[in-house]
């Protein structure tokens, strides 16, 4: 098998210190909503997932890079992002007493994966403006909603059932 030159052990440079550093404090801080509320994926799972997708882009553009192979394809890396976070999300949703719970939660983390990806990538205007959209979701209209009143969610049971 033959395999591409393994880059030298050194002591990481600015640049990946910068993207993987912002990729754990931003996922941290998307995810503290969702701690100090109690929910399944707090700050931890967030972090978790930001830095795992920064790192994710950091190594597929090394390679992409590395090998300046015409083959491949980045377009993949969302993919298989989306295909993976699309799983833990569909594992946090759960329906129960006519109620349906950590929805929010799951898309949260789909936009935590790609802010990851975006720290990976270096895209730091994207970055910025989705941590500001993202606060201001989950945050900011936590207020509007209890100012209006919170509409109730339960379902109404079919009837027919």
């Amino acid at each position: 098998m033959e395999l591409n030159d393994a880059i030298p052990l050194q002591w990481p440079g600015l640049d990946l210190v910068l993207r993987i550093g912002a990729a754990s404090v931003l996922g941290l801080l998307l995810g503290l909503d969702r701690e100090w509320r109690g929910h399944a994926a707090g700050m931890r799972t967030h972090g978790l997932i930001c830095v795992s997708a920064a790192a994710t882009v950091v190594s597929v553009m090394g390679i992409y890079h590395q090998l300046d192979s015409p083959r491949m394809d980045p377009l993949r890396l969302f993919e298989a992002a989306a295909a993976f976070i699309g799983i833990i999300g569909a594992g946090l949703i759960v329906f129960s007493r006519g109620r349906l719970h950590n929805l929010t939660t799951a898309a949260h983390l789909w936009l935590t994966t790609v802010v990851g990806i975006a720290c990976g990538a270096g895209q730091w205007p994207l970055v910025a403006f989705l941590t500001v959209i993202s606060l201001a979701m989950v945050t900011l209209l936590r207020v509007v909603e209890s100012h209006f009143g919170r509409e109730d969610r339960r379902l109404e049971k079919d009837a027919d059932g």
